[in-house]
């Protein structure tokens, strides 16, 4: 085998200073040297095992360098083979074998010059004894029109196999949260193979893996005591000649509005909807918060499509507004009606944290309209308590989350605070009602007469199974406590506009103004 000294990368040179315009995200752009290691792994599958005894994984190793501000990609693929290196190195050079992750003779190039202006690949090919380092300097070479690069040769063992792509000088380095997002995104777009077994994806020393979403398994919103189902069907759906669709559609056994939705794949890759960019076509998921996007999923994979060069797009032509059809048509079929029993069902257990998380948003609550608000919780209100004094500040107060947690069952939690609005004393009695999803989601249940005697007491309702709260089913007690204050001064301004009298439509707008800049909003002491 003679030496290879030189490679050429014409035509195409004035083409490298293009690439670092490409609109690229991060991990679309890291995928293309994970593809090139992967398609490496599967044409010389039978060699890397035989080499290996049996037991080659496929191992990518992603590492980011921020004090050299480098970024390496090394893989233990089978290596560029020096009949390949004329082609590899050259732009928009399709491989003769295009029908792999590696089809458009572009990836590894325009990814590494949209991450960097300098970058070089160092490789050792299955079965050759040398090891070759190839020099990218895209400024030097588009200025001095350079049209052939040195290749650098060392000896290596004949069993050695392996590639090294180095980023030097990075233009967009990935920092803090965004290096958990290619982590996310690569763990998503590579699921199959990670999935498999067929690929070990590390970055920066971490192990990447896919966290499966689990399938809702509950009986039927027809037949609530009905026998259990698990909520998944198979997709197949024929779009034309060569083009289909086929995979899979489920429910989320927990609602997730940032991760539910399609992720579409072509050829086992991920092309389209990964991690928190999830494919969801308003035919099938309609307004964002919707039942359906917080728990419909699936993984269509794609025959007979083409993608965009970057790889994170397909191109549908006039097949996507038919295979949205279709895929409607499927998922409403009456034998397991996935968009129905999305639309009609809230899992037990989102109620049971939501309701849980409300218990203890309470005390904020009370403790927002004053400092020495008395908060009981009980499944009925006794009427003994109607007419119950004010605390005094130096009154023992029950634990008021104590008393909360103790209201373990039940359709409703109830608490209660006392206050004086405008020297007025003021019991609110204020119920999270668990029993009925299609009622108003606020009401007043009992309001005072004029003629009541002080203090003035008013029961509020909330519902918490309201398509509204259901909306926010990761709300935490700080949220719930900002609902629950809104809720309860939206209805204590009407009964107080009421109260006073008021035959003026913007008095409880006023009135809601001022409960909350005096009784809601906390107060930050002078120091």
């Amino acid at each position: 085998m003679s030496r290879l000294n030189t490679v050429n990368i014409r035509p195409g040179v004035n083409v490298l200073s293009v690439l670092p315009h490409l609109n690229y995200k991060a991990w679309y752009a890291l995928a293309e040297f994970v593809d090139n290691s992967i398609q490496s792994s599967i044409s010389r599958r039978k060699d890397l095992e035989a080499t290996s005894g049996g037991s080659y994984v496929l191992r990518v190793d992603i590492t980011f360098d921020a004090d050299d501000s480098r970024i390496v990609v090394f893989d233990n693929a089978a290596g560029i083979a020096s009949s390949d290196y004329q082609r590899a190195f050259r732009p928009a050079e399709i491989p003769p074998d295009a029908t792999g992750l590696s089809e458009f003779g572009m990836g590894m190039k325009s990814a590494a010059c949209w991450f960097a202006p300098k970058w070089s690949v160092r490789s050792s090919a299955l079965g050759e004894r040398d090891e070759r380092t190839v020099f990218f300097d895209i400024d030097r070479i588009v200025h001095d029109s350079i049209e052939e690069l040195n290749v650098v040769t060392s000896v290596a063992s004949e069993d050695k196999h392996y590639t090294e792509i180095r980023l030097e000088d990075i233009r967009r380095f990935p920092k803090g949260r965004t290096i958990g997002k290619i982590k996310e995104h690569l763990a998503s777009i590579y699921r199959i193979f990670l999935r498999s077994g067929a690929l070990e994806l590390f970055v920066d020393g971490e192990r990447l893996r896919y966290d499966e979403p689990k399938v809702l398994v509950t009986p039927s919103y027809k037949d609530p005591d009905g026998p259990q189902i698990t909520w998944k069907r198979d997709i197949d759906i024929d779009l034309g000649p060569g083009k289909s669709a086929t995979g899979f559609v489920a429910i989320r056994e927990k609602a997730d509005t940032r991760l539910a939705g399609l992720a579409l794949f072509r050829r086992n890759r991920l092309v389209l909807g990964s991690a928190d960019e999830t494919y969801r076509p308003a035919d099938i998921f309609k307004r964002p918060n919707s039942y359906e996007s917080q728990r419909i999923f699936g993984e269509i994979h794609l025959k007979g499509f083409s993608v965009s060069h970057t790889k994170d797009g397909v191109q549908w032509g006039e097949h996507e507004d038919e295979f949205l059809r279709k895929l409607y048509k499927i998922l409403n079929a009456e034998d397991l009606p996935i968009i129905k029993q999305t639309q009609k069902y809230r899992a037990l257990e989102d109620a049971r944290n939501a309701r849980k998380v409300a218990r203890s948003a309470a005390p904020a609550v009370a403790k927002q309209f004053d400092h020495r608000a008395l908060v009981t919780s009980q499944q009925t209100f006794p009427s003994a308590q109607s007419s119950s004094p004010e605390p005094s500040p130096d009154a023992n107060l029950p634990d008021v989350g104590e008393q909360l947690d103790a209201v373990a069952e039940g359709e409703r939690d109830d608490f209660q605070f006392e206050f004086l609005f405008r020297g007025t004393p003021w019991i609110v009695k204020l119920e999270l009602s668990y029993a009925d999803k299609e009622s108003d989601w606020l009401s007043i249940q009992s309001r005072p007469a004029i003629t009541d005697p002080d203090p003035r007491e008013v029961l509020i309702r909330v519902a918490m199974l309201h398509p509204f709260m259901a909306q926010f089913p990761n709300l935490d007690s700080e949220g719930f406590a900002a609902v629950l204050n809104i809720a309860a001064t939206m209805a204590l301004s009407e009964v107080i506009a009421t109260e006073l009298a008021s035959h003026h439509p913007k008095a409880i707008r006023q009135y809601t103004n001022e409960i909350l800049k005096n009784l809601v909003t906390r107060t930050v002491p002078d120091e």
